[in-house]
């Protein structure tokens, strides 16, 4: 029998306790030897027939285990265990699951979609608890809102890590994705080298190129983009007597940055990382479609009429 995620992760823990790295085919081996997942087992697909369906549940195992503090990425899909991972491992001897985790503020702001404002006990209630007073629709909205929120944390920190070229190209995606300018190999000009004078892409919005969009991608992965940075993207606009700019980082702008752009008289919008991610899940840039849930309800109308 399949175990689900939160059965998975004390035993990943006690694979891991030698301190020795392992990588997620290995820990896939030597959990389904742990749970005696047969072969025919292991390759039960979801029902999308996308992915299987053993190793989505020990992908969200080691996912959890990672924001929690307790494994650390050493390598591409490698991990090893983490003092706070041994400390957990001596100190629940039964069960690793969301209770024992919610401890971790990492935790919580993870599955809260980064923000972290709900208290941990709010969270363990939302959790382990279905609101009977709310129809099921409207609980599968919130579950597909709080799975968003933790894709959107985990983009988050996809593009903090990613190379700051190919961060430049991909918010050029994102914009032509948006409806800006015709098609990527049209509209979207990457520049991002020494003389760019201070953008890193021009989207055209014409295919005469008359009406034009230049872009600043600063991929930055701690501390916020202040103002002195805004201002310079500015004076880059005005050096190619532009009007419209987009400035994209994968962290954050400071008030005072946000506060100044917003009383400029130009068109210059600022998209923090946050905003970013939200924007490639609803623009399908960088993620893709694993599960599909029709919803049905009753047609009224065809009650409305007796059956012959």
């Amino acid at each position: 029998m399949i175990p689900d995620f939160w059965s998975i992760m004390r035993p990943m823990l006690e694979v891991l306790s030698d301190g020795e790295q392992r990588d997620t085919v290995e820990l896939r081996d030597e959990l389904a030897g742990r749970f005696d997942v047969s072969a025919d087992e292991r390759a039960q697909l979801l029902p999308s027939g996308t992915a299987r369906l053993y190793d989505n549940r020990v992908a969200w195992a080691y996912t959890h285990l990672k924001h929690a503090g307790a494994i650390e990425r050493v390598g591409r899909a490698v991990y090893r265990i983490t003092p706070r991972g041994s400390k957990l491992l001596a100190e629940n001897p039964e069960r690793i699951d969301l209770k024992v985790l919610s401890q971790f503020p990492e935790l919580v702001a993870f599955r809260r979609g980064g923000k972290g404002k709900k208290r941990k006990a709010e969270v363990l209630e939302a959790t382990e608890a279905l609101d009977a007073e709310r129809s099921p629709i409207e609980r599968m909205a919130e579950a597909r809102a709080d799975h968003e929120a933790q894709l959107a944390a985990a983009l988050m920190a996809r593009l903090r890590e990613c190379d700051p070229t190919f961060f430049e190209q991909l918010v050029l995606k994102v914009l032509v994705a948006m409806g800006y300018g015709g098609s990527e190999e049209e509209a979207a000009e990457h520049l991002g080298q020494s003389g760019d004078g201070g953008v890193d892409g021009v989207i055209h919005e014409d295919r005469l190129g008359l009406d034009r969009i230049y872009v600043q991608a600063k991929r930055r992965t701690e501390g916020s983009v202040g103002r002195p940075e805004v201002q310079a993207f500015v004076g880059a606009l005005d050096g190619k007597g532009a009007n419209k700019g987009v400035f994209i980082t994968a962290s954050r702008f400071s008030t005072e940055a946000q506060e100044w752009a917003d009383r400029l008289a130009r068109s210059v919008v600022l998209i923090d990382g946050e905003r970013l991610a939200e924007l490639m899940i609803r623009f399908g840039v960088g993620v893709t479609t694993r599960e599909t849930f029709p919803v049905q309800e009753i047609d009224e109308d065809f009650f409305l009429e007796e059956l012959g």
